[in-house]
């Protein structure tokens, strides 16, 4: 499989159960991405390695995303987050991180377009509600449901608005052309009997069935000359 593609699930590395009195209450928890509100707990003793590799502690399956992206850490007193000398930065809270900057409980990582991780810090109420009420598109691989703003479209997207919708989903915010959109929307049509008119006509069926969910927010971008891609909140 190319390192291109995104289509494989985030997957936990396995860990051996630790000592209770050796266990911390921090945690980073995924607030936007394929399986918002997932959790994993921060050691002192151990760094939490985030990336593209498969063996990276929190694997964020992304073209966007570095091999070995950023890592957190616990120094002297307190959580820091680094970013690896990555690609595309990493964000805290909208700025870019130069170098090591130290976490707060309810800091926002940003890493690419598609991943937000929280940092909740010992002794802190806000894991149960750090997921809820989300802004912005989310897509369910498995069962191929979307929700906008916490909202879920039904009825279903077509399969042919769901395959658009999911090519501008794996591009990370990268333009897909329309000659993409044929091929992956298409595929039996080999680019013929396709066309500019009909992928319009569909990336506007698109668009109305996302404004049912969010009409103040334009996700789908027209780049003129070259294709579309998805701007999510």
């Amino acid at each position: 499989m190319s390192e291109s593609s995104v289509t494989e699930d985030l997957v936990a590395p396995q860990q051996a159960a630790r000592p209770a009195a050796h266990r911390e209450s921090a945690m980073i928890i995924l607030r936007h991405g394929a399986e918002a509100g997932r959790r994993w707990p921060l050691y002192r003793d151990e760094e939490l390695l985030i990336g593209r590799r498969d063996d990276c502690d929190i694997p964020l399956p992304d073209r966007q995303v570095s091999r070995s992206h950023a890592r957190i850490f616990w120094e002297n007193d307190g959580y820091y987050v680094e970013d690896l000398k990555s690609k595309n930065g990493t964000h805290l809270n909208g700025e870019e991180i130069v170098g090591v900057a130290q976490l707060e409980d309810g800091d926002e990582i940003q890493i690419a377009l598609r991943f937000k991780l929280a940092f909740v810090d010992a002794g802190a109420t806000a894991p149960l509600t750090l997921d809820e009420n989300l802004p912005g598109l989310r897509l369910d691989m498995e069962t191929r449901q979307v929700w906008v703003n916490n909202k879920l479209i039904d009825p279903p997207l077509s399969l042919h608005q769901y395959r658009l919708l999911h090519a501008l989903w794996e591009s990370g915010g990268g333009v897909v052309t329309r000659e993409a959109i044929i091929n992956i929307v298409w595929p039996e049509a080999s680019g013929e009997g396709v066309s500019e008119q009909a992928i319009d006509a569909l990336v506007r069926r698109l668009r109305e069935r996302i404004d049912e969910c969010d009409a103040a927010y334009r996700y789908i971008v027209t780049v003129r000359g070259h294709g579309f891609r998805l701007d999510n909140r």
